[in-house]
């Protein structure tokens, strides 16, 4: 056991040096992703930037967990990380061309960069003790938050990198991606020794846990689970989305808007490990509704002050923790539903709904907002808020009756026996 926690610490630290790097490239692009679809596309395409990348995601996340199934974790976050950086010099090309499918080519590849980040948080869960998988798994997502809050404002840099470089314009900051990308990458070759999910095979397991491998326990609950996830990932992607393009069209300069944006992602990861910690000492339902409650506050807040950069700024990062106590929570919950063979199909699917679903909300969230404005995309968000949260009262209910009646069952048995 003492080797094993030494072995579960090296993992995650190096997952969390990756996922640090990772963020650097996330948070360097998506401040100027929709602006950028939206010169070369229109506004009605804004949404594009975030819709290619989140469809990559999805298109690579089950062959991720395939690949990871057949050959470990080590070589499939290392390939992701890779495609991920030919996919910001693909979109630099693409600008620079003015071709609008090429640039969202470019995005879709960017997209597996944050399939990685989906796998990697799963990675931390490989061999860590049940009681410690909630703080693990947080952990990882946390550590995008150095980088991912850096990126945004590189892009002031940037633009100095692109003149340099004789980049297009608005394109500097994915040199940094690049460069973040290919390192990430490399980290992931040489120092995730040994193999989280190698490691998870190979050791020693008592004949319970042998017997119990490849089952799903509570398919209601893990249904919700995935959808709860799902859900917050379109409700987050639909409105930081079109925030950047709100906030251009409102007279805000890019170091407003990459600043804003810098804030927000800290919301969606710096506070991953409270919630890691609260989904394993209070629930993970309990956790899901917190976290739908910071959505909640932020539909509030971005609808009703929307011509207030400020009022905007403080509903993306409330945004951002509604997101962070919803997935860390949820995929803990999936984390503890499947076992053995089935835990990386089970983990596949769910980032590949999570991911079409954050493609559907980005896509919508361009005619929505060219139609009925920033504050009715907010609110028709708050629509499926409010559908998680009763999802998620009535599984807690659910699960609290079965509890109840189990523990009656065995009191009643207790005196007979």
């Amino acid at each position: 056991m003492d080797i094993d926690r030494a072995v579960q610490s090296r993992i995650v630290r190096t997952l969390v040096a990756g996922q640090v790097l990772a963020g650097l490239g996330l948070g360097a692009t998506v401040a100027v992703g929709a602006i950028l679809a939206a010169d070369l596309g229109g506004e009605t395409l804004s949404g594009a930037a975030a819709t290619s990348s989140t469809l990559g995601a999805a298109l690579v996340s089950i062959p991720l967990a395939r690949l990871a199934q057949r050959w470990g974790r080590r070589p499939a976050l290392a390939l992701g990380a890779g495609v991920a950086a030919g996919g910001s010099l693909i979109t630099v090309l693409a600008v620079g061309l003015a071709f609008f499918p090429l640039l969202i080519l470019g995005f879709a590849m960017l997209g597996v960069g944050t399939a990685v980040g989906l796998q990697a948080r799963f990675a931390a869960t490989d061999v860590a003790a049940a009681e410690h998988r909630g703080r693990d798994l947080s952990l990882v997502v946390w550590s995008t938050t150095i980088g991912a809050v850096a990126g945004p404002n590189l892009i002031g840099p940037g633009e100095a990198i692109a003149q340099w470089l004789s980049l297009p314009t608005n394109t500097g900051s994915f040199a940094f991606a690049i460069a973040a990308q290919l390192a990430a990458m490399a980290l992931y070759l040489v120092a995730l020794r040994p193999d989280p999910l190698t490691l998870a095979r190979n050791r020693p397991v008592d004949s319970a846990v042998a017997a119990d491998a490849g089952i799903v326990r509570g398919r209601g609950p893990l249904v919700f689970a995935i959808a709860a996830i799902a859900i917050s990932h379109a409700v987050m992607v639909s409105i930081m989305a079109m925030t950047p393009v709100h906030l251009s069209h409102h007279g805000a300069s890019l170091t407003i808007i990459g600043f804003t944006i810098s804030l927000h992602i800290a919301g969606m990861y710096a506070l991953s490990p409270v919630f890691g910690w609260a989904s394993d000492r209070f629930g993970r339902i309990p956790t899901i509704l917190i976290g739908q409650g910071f959505f909640a506050a932020s539909v509030f807040v971005v609808a009703l002050g929307q011509l207030s950069n400020a009022a905007v700024t403080v509903g993306l990062v409330l945004l951002g923790l509604g997101w962070s106590a919803s997935t860390v929570a949820g995929s803990a919950l999936v984390a503890d539903l499947a076992t053995g063979k089935t835990k990386l199909r089970i983990q596949g699917r769910s980032d590949t709904i999570m991911s079409l679903a954050g493609a559907f909300g980005g896509g919508f969230a361009g005619p929505i907002l060219a139609i009925v404005g920033y504050a009715g995309l907010a609110w028709g968000a708050g629509i499926l808020v409010l559908i998680v949260a009763a999802g998620a009262l009535v599984v807690w209910r659910s699960a609290s009756v079965a509890a109840a009646e189990k523990l009656l069952l065995s009191d009643v048995a207790g005196p007979a026996s």
